[in-house]
């Protein structure tokens, strides 16, 4: 069983519906005592970070996060919630993050279009069962005006390109981000999501 965390800015919808299509049960959760019921978490997020992480806080879901990240089982940040999971942002603003990751959400600055919006292609940076079945120039659907500059090289996965290097899927031992939403990005994005629910199996709630 998967927990989809809903702190009121998530797009829960069409991640759900991704989720019954591969097969797995999942559940949205909003409570911090509740997250120990799932074998991995999923941490979505649209909207500004200032605003989210303020919620997960007023829903006591901060400390229950790191807890549960603490225990080794698997969680997932999609978009804004990707950059939850780093130590801060600049988005109006700076607002500390979860720090799960290191590194920080900055705005994209130059004269070009804002938010890198549409689809672009994926480039691997490691080997990960993350990517199992995942291809150097596969498409993924972003949509984001910030993004993220890590604190550690290691921690990269993929990148993508928007008239620079753009982080694209992060992670470290158990927590992991996806900065496109893989519920609409095709065959690729449901690979991804099929990745990180099979590694969910077997692990105890």
């Amino acid at each position: 069983m998967i927990g989809i965390i809903d702190y009121g800015m998530g797009n829960l919808y069409s991640l759900s519906k991704a989720l019954e299509r591969l097969g797995y049960s999942y559940d949205f959760v909003s409570q911090p005592e509740r997250l120990n019921d799932f074998s991995g978490l999923i941490l979505p997020g649209v909207g500004a970070f200032g605003d989210a992480i303020a919620n997960i806080r007023e829903l006591g879901l901060e400390q229950a996060i790191h807890d549960y990240a603490a225990s080794g089982r698997p969680i997932l940040g999609i978009c804004l919630g990707m950059q939850l999971l780093f130590g801060k942002s600049e988005e109006h603003g700076e607002h500390i993050g979860l720090g799960l990751l290191s590194g920080e959400a900055i705005r994209f600055a130059g004269d070009y279009k804002i938010p890198h919006m549409g689809w672009n292609q994926l480039q691997l940076t490691q080997k990960h069962w993350l990517l199992d079945g995942v291809q150097n120039g596969d498409y993924v659907y972003f949509v984001h005006s910030y993004h993220v500059r890590v604190g550690s090289a290691d921690e990269l996965l993929a990148t993508s390109d928007y008239h620079q290097d753009v982080t694209a899927i992060v992670g470290r031992e158990n927590v992991y981000g996806m900065q496109f939403h893989p519920e609409k990005s095709g065959e690729t994005g449901m690979q991804l999501l099929r990745n990180f629910a099979v590694q969910c199996e077997g692990v105890l709630a």
